[in-house]
């Protein structure tokens, strides 16, 4: 089960990369994200880990699973039943980048969860393509 946005940003990648990679500062530019706190010291990278604190959702940890810099990473969370996959790209497109972002649901629960929360999966995922659009131009 995969909700999934894409957002034009008149930036170039090189701009919007940072917003999108420092993820200490979602809270600054999405409502969607109450707080994100590190959970290793070191680089944002492969095996790296970070504990995501969303409105009405339990807290949850994450573990970078690739990273490729400059342009894309992806982290995992796990519970008993259910494996979320989340990704996140930047890619340079005529006029500035588009970014893309899903989340996947997998596991015995995965897909019962990503049915249940496909209301708020969605919104949050609008929210924070917008925010990250307010950013990446300098707006927000």
């Amino acid at each position: 089960m995969r909700y999934s946005v894409s957002v034009d940003i008149e930036a170039p990648p090189e701009s919007v990369w940072p917003v999108m990679s420092g993820v200490e500062r979602w809270h600054e530019w999405t409502a969607s994200i109450t707080g994100v706190e590190r959970l290793d010291a070191g680089p944002f990278a492969p095996g790296a880990r970070a504990r995501v604190r969303q409105p009405g959702l339990p807290p949850a940890e994450w573990k970078v699973t690739a990273l490729e810099p400059g342009r894309s990473f992806t982290w995992e969370s796990r519970a008993p039943g259910v494996h979320v996959t989340a990704h996140h790209e930047v890619a340079a497109m005529a006029g500035g980048t588009r970014a893309t972002l899903w989340i996947d649901y997998a596991g015995v629960l995965g897909k019962l969860i990503g049915r249940l929360t496909r209301g708020i999966n969605e919104r949050y995922l609008a929210m924070e393509g917008e925010g990250l659009k307010r950013r990446g131009e300098g707006r927000g």
